[in-house]
């Protein structure tokens, strides 16, 4: 899908043509810098945007087709997306817990973190609901809980390609107040992912400042090991 097609449509195009939009935007997102550059990039004039193309899914000619299809169509597809990654991060935590790898401050953590995934399950399941929509179901989980290391690690990664897919579909959201969660929940990935990435010894901004978006068929793939076949 282009960000042509759905230009005048798509909240971020309108937020950065409507001064009024564009505050309230900023408002909900927090004011941010990168939210600032984000606006002005989307609401270039019509001849810049007849050439750009949405990072959020790769083409037909790429992939034979949207990944995003078999979630639904528009920000309801975005929805239950974000939802099924929701689902799998939820479940992770809650194995976590279960296993009883992990005591005092460092289960607190765990269970912080699996609290937040847990409130946006919820969150995505309402929205989809009160949209009228089905909601997608939770598939079935598998993950690696060997030891201490393998689940941090395993929990970073995770929580690095969620903020990165929250990112990679908001040029595609067409509702502003679907779009403005969906940069909140994005905040909170990227906040876990940070606080993961120094327990493991990694950098807590690996992408520096601007963050990276990844595309669906990234994700989808990033998160095929833990689905049970």
């Amino acid at each position: 899908m282009t960000v042509t097609k759905n230009l005048d449509r798509n909240a971020v195009a309108r937020a950065a043509k409507d001064p009024f939009s564009r505050r309230k935007f900023l408002a909900l997102t927090g004011g941010t810098g990168a939210a600032a550059t984000f606006l002005v990039a989307c609401g270039d004039d019509e001849e810049t945007d007849s050439s750009t193309t949405s990072s959020s899914t790769t083409s037909e000619s790429d992939s034979g087709g949207d990944p995003l299809a078999d979630f639904g169509e528009g920000d309801v597809g975005i929805l239950n997306y974000a939802l099924t990654l929701e689902y799998l991060e939820a479940g992770f935590y809650a194995a976590v817990v279960d296993s009883g790898m992990f005591k005092g401050a460092d289960l607190e953590l765990i269970k912080v973190i699996g609290g937040h995934e847990q409130t946006h399950v919820d969150a995505l399941l309402a929205t989809v609901e009160k949209l009228g929509e089905k909601p997608a179901e939770e598939p079935e989980a598998q993950f690696p809980l060997d030891d201490a290391m393998t689940i941090l690690t395993t929990a970073a990664e995770v929580e690095n390609l969620g903020a990165a897919a929250y990112l990679g579909q908001a040029a595609a959201i067409e509702d502003e107040e679907v779009l403005a969660a969906a940069l909140s929940i994005h905040t909170v990935e990227a906040r876990h992912a940070a606080v993961l990435n120094t327990l493991i010894g990694e950098n807590p901004t690996p992408d520096g400042a601007f963050a990276v978006p990844a595309d669906a068929q990234m994700v989808l793939d990033g998160v095929q090991p833990f689905l049970k076949s």
